[in-house]
């Protein structure tokens, strides 16, 4: 496998976890592999001879501007626009929209879940209310919930930046392993 597309494997492991723990995105990940990609395209362009990376320049711009929009109206926090844009570094212009839709999915379905939540909650409410018990599981999970809840530091919303990472594992280890087989 090329280097790009394991940086891409790599970072998108360490987003996905860490957006899901604390909905946050990490810059030193995302400048890290920023600066390998930069080194990389550099090295394939001035020294192998591979050509001007246009295609990856392209997907940095378009990752950025297109989910800009999103951040100006708060629909969508910092990390994963500039993640996007280092998606589009990584791997290129081509694979942003299968990403795009594909992440759009997973977080319309996760949006569904918090909305049945919600309208269930008062049905658990009145539950433990009646029987005058939380329950044995509530009752171990308190303290990871408690945990989560410190690490998230009041940070709420869908996990958007962990979903483009789904999608880009996905579609990397499509294009790249499971075309190989």
């Amino acid at each position: 496998m090329e280097l790009l597309p394991l940086v891409a494997l790599l970072l998108g492991v360490q987003v996905a976890i860490h957006d899901l723990y604390a909905r946050r995105v990490s810059n030193r990940g995302l400048m890290l592999a920023t600066g390998l990609a930069l080194v990389a395209l550099a090295w394939q362009w001035l020294i192998a001879g591979r050509g001007f990376p246009g295609t990856h320049l392209l997907g940095f711009a378009l990752g950025l501007l297109s989910l800009l929009p999103f951040y100006a109206v708060g629909w969508m926090g910092a990390g994963d626009v500039k993640y996007f844009a280092v998606l589009g570094l990584l791997l290129g212009a081509a694979p942003l929209l299968p990403i795009w839709i594909i992440a759009s999915l997973l977080a319309g379905a996760h949006a569904m879940c918090v909305i049945v939540a919600r309208r269930m909650a008062p049905v658990f409410s009145r539950h433990a209310l009646t029987t005058g018990s939380s329950g044995p599981v509530t009752r171990r999970l308190q303290p990871v919930i408690t945990q989560w809840r410190h690490a998230r530091q009041g940070r709420v919303g869908i996990p958007y930046a962990a979903y483009l990472a789904f999608a880009s594992l996905w579609w990397v280890l499509q294009q790249h392993v499971g075309g190989a087989a």
